[in-house]
């Protein structure tokens, strides 16, 4: 549920980010007049609109990628009806949209506005899985026994109609009150099953609250700290299980590309094990590091901690493609699994390509070339653009920071400790200690100097806060 920490702010410019990011602000002419052409076809594919299915999503979003509908299959377990926008259906191979969308890589979204990938008659138009349309989409159609392992996979293009546009807090609020929509009433109980899968084959999910920058309906913006709510999580479950049985199929077929990440190493473990002790934080013997983690109160000045730290077993996140012979690197330590994006193609390029590969290889066909030669070049093009996106979010985040702060230089607060710096040797790495805390209202991260003691609470005091340099910083008292 959301945690009530919500502090107003002025207006702010976000206007400097775009700038300094050189985010692109129109499509060019050409890409739109394709994108408009597009628009007006009737959607084709194999007739899948007798599927109740509905979208789950934040209430203001029209860039809907996913629908879908769990049922129970007669026999015992459950079936995963997942319909992906059927991006490839409305971006022509070569053509002038391809082109842009490889100049932006993925929607980039700041607080007074989304820069999209594709353009917003398709993305929040006809590609949209909006309700009550027929819309082209890519139908996984996923098979789970009783104990939630996957017994078949079904992939086909469809014509598919959303019955409802839901949202995670009015889902969340009919699941409490027991009458949840009927295509996503089983959504809490198979998402349980996926995570508890997940927990035994080493999955590490973090339950971190993120920081959001809203709109107050008065040209103001307020930063607000939310955590996910349990639908969110299960939702994601149904996510990853696709994810995986995509890479399942790229690496059976021998083509494609996976989301990897390397496994933790032992000695991040260890360095989290110590901090578990010091943080009070159980760890019984033989316990996996996400079992441990999912049972840690992340609101909690210690559980905050100890969740900061194992975000560091989490590095190193990268797109791999390959042909022939599986790469080295082909699982996702997060995920504990080969795992594969293509769930969200309005918001991401490369789970167009992937989705194509994965079309192919299930229907027994060639790969086709258009889709081997973008997939060799899509980890570059995707890194860049995850740090553009990482830019803007940290950015808008700073500035928010600094601007709600900035009449309180020298004001005290209470503080948890989230990190301390480790030591460095040797004179010229010495610098003053410190590290990150977080202080509630506002619900501001930052870094603070000082000695710190690791998931403490403590007294800081306001001796930064800049908003032409979007800096923020505290001493200890």
């Amino acid at each position: 549920m959301p945690i009530n920490r919500v502090v107003r702010a002025p207006r702010i410019d976000f206007s400097v980010l775009r700038r300094e990011l050189r985010l692109p602000e129109e499509f060019p002419s050409s890409a739109l007049q394709e994108a408009t052409e597009v628009a007006a076809r009737t959607p084709t594919g194999t007739d899948r609109t007798d599927i109740p299915l509905v979208t789950v999503d934040p209430p203001t979003s029209r860039d809907l990628d996913q629908a879908l509908c769990l049922t129970r299959r007669s026999g015992g377990g459950y079936r995963v009806h997942y319909a992906i926008a059927d991006v490839a259906a409305c971006v022509r191979p070569g053509g002038p949209l391809e082109a842009e969308t490889w100049l932006r890589g993925q929607t980039v979204y700041l607080p007074d506005g989304k820069v999209p990938l594709h353009p917003p008659i398709l993305s929040e138009g006809a590609a949209s899985l909006l309700p009550d349309a027929d819309r082209a989409a890519v139908l996984w159609t996923i098979d789970l026994d009783a104990d939630g392992d996957i017994a078949a996979v079904g992939l086909e293009r469809a014509r598919v109609r959303s019955r409802a546009k839901l949202d995670y807090a009015g889902v969340q609020a009919a699941v409490d009150a027991g009458r949840a929509p009927e295509p996503v009433a089983l959504l809490p109980e198979i998402g349980a099953l996926l995570a508890r899968r997940a927990a035994r084959r080493g999955a590490i999910n973090l339950p971190i609250p993120e920081q959001e920058i809203e709109p107050t309906g008065d040209d103001g913006w307020r930063l607000v700290l939310r955590a996910p709510l349990p639908v969110e999580e299960h939702n994601a479950q149904i996510s990853l299980l696709t994810g995986m049985a995509a890479a399942s199929l790229m690496l059976a077929g021998g083509v494609g590309l996976l989301r990897t990440m390397p496994a933790p190493q032992p000695d991040a473990v260890a360095r989290l094990r110590a901090a578990a002790g010091s943080l009070g934080v159980a760890w019984p013997p033989g316990a996996p590091v996400g079992d441990v983690v999912a049972g840690v109160d992340a609101g909690s000045p210690r559980g905050a901690a100890f969740v900061d730290q194992a975000a560091e077993l989490l590095r190193g996140a990268s797109y791999t493609a390959f042909e022939g012979q599986p790469p080295a690197q082909t699982g996702h330590g997060g995920v504990g699994a080969p795992y594969a994006h293509v769930t969200a193609p309005l918001r991401r390029l490369a789970d167009r390509y992937a989705t194509e590969a994965c079309l192919a290889l299930h229907e027994g066909r060639p790969v086709p070339d258009w889709v081997r030669d973008a997939l060799v070049r899509l980890p570059a093009c995707m890194s860049a653009s995850d740090r553009l996106a990482s830019a803007a979010y940290r950015g808008a985040i700073d500035l928010a920071e600094a601007v709600l702060l900035a009449d309180q230089v020298g004001a005290t607060f209470d503080a948890g400790v989230l990190d301390v710096d480790e030591p460095r040797n040797g004179a010229a790495n010495r610098r003053p200690p410190g590290g990150t805390i977080a202080i509630d209202t506002p619900a501001v991260r930052a870094r603070c100097t000082g000695e710190l003691p690791l998931g403490e609470r403590i007294r800081v005091r306001l001796t930064t806060a800049d908003p032409q340099t979007r800096t923020v910083l505290f001493a200890r008292e």
